[in-house]
């Protein structure tokens, strides 16, 4: 079983709890406004392959660098569209008690309970929160996306929630409060993060002839996403 990669990080600090190791897996089937790794997109655009056995050998190299809480992320582009390496890994990794990591959009038609049965936390990408949103931003309907949340709460599965802001988009505060509102019903969410929108992947997509779909935007103020995250934060306590 051969997993297709982009990039491997040993040393990722925002994938998840603790120092991780991080593989971007490639392949997706969203084509979102913001996204800031193209190079991902199609299955075949990979720069690197790796079997389970390799991971967990990788891993056991820089073990003594991660904490207690870090352990392994499957990241992408959509993982899910490697299932059966990340079903594989996952299930070895496991039997030597490393932490798992899903960073996921839930994009991808299929049946994940096994797989999640070897992931001990999801990190879950909100595009939206309506279908008008969701296929204008990722030019995908949200019925996967929803399938795949739907098992994650059957499966009580631990959540990180994240939601990217963009300038003249989704920065106001009437979309947090719509925001704060569909959160509320979702279940064993841990964490919840704001992921301020930038272009600093414009070069790529010159490098690959792809037009820039947020031509002319300018990188959302930090700041003020700071400031809608903690507001969001205060909505979802009051509730």
């Amino acid at each position: 079983m051969k997993g297709y990669l982009t990039e491997i990080e040993t040393m990722g600090l925002v994938d998840g709890p603790g120092m991780r190791l991080v593989l971007f897996l490639s392949g997706c089937p969203y084509r979102c406004l913001y996204c800031h790794n193209p190079e991902t997109w199609i299955k075949n655009n990979y720069t690197q392959t790796t079997t389970p056995k390799e991971v967990l050998k990788l891993y056991n190299k820089f073990k003594n660098y991660y904490d207690p809480s870090g352990g392994v992320t499957f990241s992408g582009g959509e993982p899910l569209v490697q299932s059966a390496f990340v079903l594989q890994t996952a299930k070895l990794l496991k039997k030597h008690n490393v932490h798992t990591a899903l960073d996921t959009a839930g994009g991808v038609v299929g049946d994940f309970s096994k797989l999640l049965k070897y992931i001990d936390l999801v990190i879950l990408d909100i595009k939206a929160t309506t279908e008008k949103e969701h296929k204008a931003i990722c030019g995908h309907d949200m019925q996967n996306f929803n399938n795949f949340l739907a098992l994650c709460e059957k499966l009580d599965k631990k959540l990180w929630l994240r939601h990217v802001i963009v300038p003249n988009i989704n920065d106001d505060e009437k979309h947090i409060e719509k925001l704060a509102k569909y959160i509320k019903n979702i279940k064993n969410v841990e964490k919840i993060e704001l992921l301020p929108y930038h272009s600093m992947a414009k070069s790529k997509y010159e490098k690959f002839k792809i037009k820039y779909p947020l031509d002319g935007y300018l990188d959302m103020d930090k700041k003020k996403c700071a400031e809608l995250e903690s507001k969001l934060l205060k909505l979802l306590h009051k509730s």
